[in-house]
């Protein structure tokens, strides 16, 4: 009944990743531009679509989860070790802050 040999099967997997991404760990990017995070998500789309149809869906798909080997390194090792920031929860704010070079004044424009 479903047909997964069309490129909208790599849309589905990738447009649910950044869903749970955003809704999950939103908060953490509050004062990127929006415009960035949608070109992010846009980017990875199409190199994500671009590998499956030029090398395979496998290929795209090993690619796309060999992403979390990056992720566990800064949240697990980069972030507590080198800059003292809880790489799960961003505290404490003030060096998250800093880290992403954000104003720490919050109702400034």
């Amino acid at each position: 009944m479903w047909i997964t040999k069309s490129l909208w099967f790599e849309i589905a997997v990738v447009s649910i990743i950044y869903a749970l991404g955003n809704i999950l760990m939103g908060h953490f990017e509050e004062r990127t531009p929006k415009i960035r995070r949608v070109g992010k998500y846009l980017l990875t789309l199409l190199l994500v679509c671009c590998i499956s149809v030029y090398f395979g869906r496998t290929t795209s798909m090993i690619l796309l989860s060999l992403f979390i080997f990056p992720l566990l390194y800064v949240h697990g090792y980069y972030l507590p070790k080198k800059k003292g920031i809880n790489g799960w929860t961003g505290e404490p704010k003030s060096k998250y802050y800093d880290f992403r070079k954000w104003n720490k004044d919050l109702f400034s424009k």
